[in-house]
């Protein structure tokens, strides 16, 4: 196996925004520098302008971070340098001292406030419908360049590296047997966590990659989803295209405007969640700021983007995951790759298909997704 990285010791760490960037916050809200409306009346060119002014002055006049900040710090929060950055991580022990290990990978544009409907039952399952033996430790780490995390200043933190990385985190807390969970980024690193194997003994993902092969006569499911695959290449890849070749370029403005960054995660949560055409189906108002403060108080747009730049080729290929793999497949996914498009790459050993639910599992459904973690990793601890 290969040696754990060294760093420094864990030390503690809570959530405490300065009150002068809250004030900065609310005067660039005040004075944002509005474009026209779109020409549409849909969301096809984008965020309209009507919900976009409706959230940017709720943001600046009855949001609540100081509530906010308390109900995230109510997690036990940490920071430790690993091969030389900085990791910020959340690192809830269940009060089972049997309980499983495990890691679980936010992506983009998303945060550990995705997750923070699911710690409490999958860590204190007796108070939230389960069993002591469905208890789990859990580690929600957040990727470099991300949230309190640190900015790297060198090329070289992909996937591969983020991996091995979370490895010797686990190793760190005392960890030697794990297991790991992911979307969006967090599959891919997930993925390579499980490729690796070394210390994790299985991984769930609710995005899992996967690619066509030779489909000479396609079902009507991998037909419904080369459509979608189609539709995103043409209409929903504007995004990527800008951060995996110019993130600095676009960290500019989202850096430097909170409506322009609050537009350009929010429609993502209007465009991949199941939220029947409008984001605040699926979330509160408040959750949406929630993820969208921990990009704006940090400044990590660019730095975020740049995930992008240094791994979105290895999105997909690499050899196959031979670890048990569980997958929760949500309806709404982004990119909901079927069963057959995914067995050559995993050890696929408990897929669910999902009655509802879209590419923010844990935020959207975490009933369905503490459920299928539960049953899953039952089979491997």
């Amino acid at each position: 196996m290969r040696e754990p990285l060294t760093g420094e010791p864990v030390r503690p760490f809570r959530i405490e925004v300065a009150d002068g960037v809250l004030e900065d916050l609310r005067s660039r809200l005040a004075r944002t520098r509005w474009p026209e409306a779109e020409c549409v009346d849909d969301w096809s060119q984008g965020m309209p302008l009507a919900y976009t002014r409706e959230l940017a002055d709720y943001w600046a006049n009855e949001y609540d971070w100081r509530s906010r900040e308390a109900a995230l710090n109510r997690f036990d929060q940490f920071i430790t340098e690993i091969d030389g950055l900085d990791i910020h991580f959340i690192h809830q022990r269940s009060p089972h001292e049997d309980a499983f290990p495990l890691l679980i990978t936010h992506g983009w544009p998303g945060s550990i406030v995705e997750f923070h409907k699911v710690i409490e039952p999958l860590t204190d399952p007796t108070a939230h419908g389960g069993r002591a033996e469905d208890a789990f430790h859990v580690v929600c780490p957040s990727l470099p360049g991300y949230g309190f995390s640190g900015k790297p200043a060198r090329t070289g933190w992909g996937v591969e590296r983020i991996a091995r990385a979370w490895e010797a985190l686990m190793l760190r807390l005392g960890y030697d047997r794990y297991g790991a969970q992911g979307g969006d980024w967090g599959a891919a690193v997930t993925t390579q966590i499980g490729r690796n194997g070394n210390h994790c003994a299985a991984i769930h993902l609710n995005m899992p990659v996967g690619a066509p092969g030779e489909l000479d006569n396609p079902t009507e499911e991998e037909k419904a989803a080369l459509a979608a695959l189609s539709h995103h290449r043409k209409w929903g890849t504007g995004y990527s295209k800008q951060q995996s070749t110019r993130p600095q370029t676009v960290g500019y403005g989202l850096v430097d405007s909170p409506v322009g960054q609050l537009a350009w995660i929010v429609e993502k949560f209007w465009a991949w969640a199941d939220c029947d055409g409008h984001p605040e189906n699926a979330f509160t108002r408040d959750e949406l700021l929630d993820n969208v403060m921990l990009y704006w108080v940090t400044g990590t747009a660019a730095s975020s983007a740049r995930l992008y730049w240094e791994s979105f080729r290895a999105w997909r290929g690499g050899a196959r995951v031979e670890v048990p793999t569980g997958v929760a497949a949500f309806p709404k996914e982004l990119l909901k790759a079927p069963r057959t498009w995914c067995e050559p790459s995993y050890n696929i050993t408990h897929w669910t298909d999902m009655p509802r639910g879209g590419h923010f599992a844990a935020f959207e459904q975490p009933e369905l997704f503490v459920g299928d973690l539960r049953a899953f990793f039952a089979t491997v601890r």
